[in-house]
């Protein structure tokens, strides 16, 4: 931020004016002779410009020195004079400084309205250049970063706006570089905040949402059932392929079935698992 000093020759002529009525009423009081009024007088005067043209610039700071009105040096920080009545300083804030941009109503490239609004990081980089070539350079830098995502955004489509964020703010952030180097100002970067959507195009993108996740689930479900599906095929061909394993299979179906010893329950078996059943019989019966 630029801070002005106050206006140095009307500082001078009251410092003048001061001077006189005080050795006007020390003359006439005869306090002090003629000649020894005027030594004070001009001693006096220079010890003010002296101690009163001291000045501080702080770490953070820059001066702009104007001498008569033209630019004559930049001062650094520290302990600095300026000579009162001819020179002026503007101090300049160095560091890195935010500016918001309010929440602009802009229209994508496929009409949908949108609402957004931004922040911008930059910093002064040149003093000078931001004194004396821009008046109001924060204001500046606010106004054509408005100017810059307007044209962004309207160039795009809203899928894009959504997903593509940082990609958008980079690319405004380059058009607003562009502009304000000349002004001595460094735009370090832009953030886009808030999107804000049409009711009735939020309520369309939640639907939207649901049956993209609806399709998510049937697709896993049916993967799930194909991988069950090639387990299954795999069991049965290791079954069919074994002697007897079709038979044992079955009968730890029957046991799983009725699991009372006290029930009976009658199965028509078919003759393969008879015949399954007599072979396994006699293979673990003692020789």
């Amino acid at each position: 931020m630029q801070n002005r000093s106050s206006n140095p020759i009307g500082s001078l002529v009251s410092l003048l004016v001061f001077l006189g009525f005080v050795g006007y009423f020390l003359a006439k009081a005869n306090i002090i002779s003629g000649a020894s009024l005027f030594f004070w007088i001009v001693v006096l005067f220079f010890l003010i410009l002296l101690v009163g043209g001291l000045r501080i610039v702080d770490q953070y700071d820059r001066g702009v020195v104007l001498t008569l009105g033209k630019y004559t040096s930049t001062r650094q920080p520290g302990l600095t004079w300026l000579l009162i009545g001819f020179q002026r300083m503007i101090k300049v804030d160095m560091r890195i400084t935010t500016t918001d941009i309010p929440q602009q109503e802009v229209i994508t490239k496929d009409n949908v309205p949108v609402g957004i609004n931004a922040v911008v990081y930059f910093q002064v980089q040149s003093a000078e250049n931001a004194i004396l070539n821009i008046k109001d350079y924060t204001l500046a830098v606010s106004q054509y970063a408005q100017a810059a995502l307007r044209d962004v955004i309207g160039g795009i489509e809203l899928d894009s706006l959504l997903s593509e964020r940082e990609k958008i703010a980079e690319e405004i952030q380059k058009n607003v570089v562009a502009a304000t180097q000349s002004w001595g100002i460094l735009v370090t970067d832009i953030k886009i905040q808030d999107i804000e959507l049409p009711a009735d195009m939020k309520r369309v993108m939640a639907k939207q949402a649901e049956s993209e996740r609806e399709r998510r689930a049937i697709i896993i479900r049916a993967e799930g059932e194909f991988q069950a599906s090639e387990r299954l095929a795999q069991a049965a061909q290791v079954l069919s392929s074994t002697p007897g394993g079709l038979s044992m299979r079955t009968l730890q179906t029957i046991e799983k079935i009725n699991p009372d010893p006290s029930k009976t329950v009658i199965f028509a078996l078919p003759v393969e698992v008879l015949e399954g059943i007599k072979a396994i019989s006699q293979a673990v019966k003692p020789k």
